[in-house]
């Protein structure tokens, strides 16, 4: 185990190097600049900006002065917001993201488990048509669709919650449940599939057959070899749920990471593009990790592979 991971954290440093280069020269190729406004500059004051930032320079040397920042775990400063440098506005938007990613995780978990667990007791009845039917209805139905009917029912109909910021803990409600409502489903129809495929396994039937309660042969033995699907998809649900957040934070006024990358992606601010993607990759491949280490302590047969 201990060699995997090494291997694993080994591959970080090549395909963050990959990303980094990608988003380096992608956004200088996009149209337009970090300096171009409405109201335009004179050449000398673009030119004095520019020497300023750098960005007079050949585009070669840029990206090695950049890499040689992020060595040191500088990410430049911002073009657009330079009251604070990209690092200090990603450790400032950070938390709101992973907040809310792991309000949507808990969600999407406690509806998701519960609802698969309990259509699997019973396949093929009413109760099993109508978890499935909802959880097809929450895979198909998108977050850009969900959150401005939420916001329709909950706030302009009823009054019932906030919906924009991300002060008390009534405004994180409707945001989390419009980011965790599609993981829910698939986690739903995961947990119904696994225990479904466990229940009939030889170690259950022996398990009945000593005359143990059927919630302890549930949980303890069908539980832990039923929800491995879902936990092979908890690293790309979490990583999609912290990186998916754009809409959700765009809708409901979070100030978190993602709606910081569009409104980077906005103004053509180079580094702080280049800071959010890195961070997003960062997370994405620790996340994959967590995971496949999970599904190794939950399945023998994986550690000895």
């Amino acid at each position: 185990m201990g060699i995997f991971i090494l291997k694993r954290l080994a591959e970080f440093i090549p395909v963050l190097l990959a990303i980094v280069t990608l988003t380096f020269f992608l956004v200088r190729l996009a149209p337009g600049g970090p300096f171009d406004t409405e109201k335009r500059v004179s050449p000398e004051v673009l030119a004095q900006l520019e020497a300023h930032y750098d960005m007079d320079k050949p585009l070669h040397r840029q990206y090695f002065q950049y890499l040689k920042g992020l060595v040191r775990l500088d990410f430049g400063p911002s073009y657009k917001k330079p009251a604070r440098t990209v690092g200090q506005w990603l450790l400032l938007r950070l938390p709101v993201s992973i907040e809310l990613g792991l309000y949507g995780l808990l969600f999407a978990l406690g509806l998701g488990l519960s609802a698969g667990i309990l259509a699997s007791f019973k396949p093929n009845s009413l109760l099993d048509h109508s978890v499935m039917t909802i959880a097809m209805m929450g895979i198909c139905i998108p977050a850009f669709v969900l959150g401005p009917v939420l916001v329709l029912v909950f706030a302009l109909w009823t009054d019932w919650l906030p919906v924009m910021g991300w002060i008390s803990p009534a405004h994180k409600i409707l945001p989390s449940i419009t980011l965790g409502a599609g993981y829910a489903a698939y986690i739903a129809r995961m947990a119904r599939g696994g225990m479904l495929e466990t229940l009939v396994q030889d170690f259950i039937r022996t398990a009945r057959a000593k005359g143990m309660k059927e919630s302890r042969v549930i949980l303890r033995h069908g539980l832990r070899s039923g929800i491995q699907p879902v936990v092979a998809f908890l690293g790309p649900a979490v990583a999609g749920l912290l990186t998916g957040s754009f809409v959700v934070e765009t809708i409901f006024v979070v100030p978190g990471l993602g709606r910081e990358f569009v409104e980077s992606a906005f103004n053509r601010d180079y580094t702080m593009i280049s800071g959010a993607v890195l961070v997003y990759a960062l997370l994405v491949m620790s996340l994959n990790l967590l995971s496949d280490i999970a599904l190794a302590v939950l399945d023998p047969r994986i550690r000895e592979q």
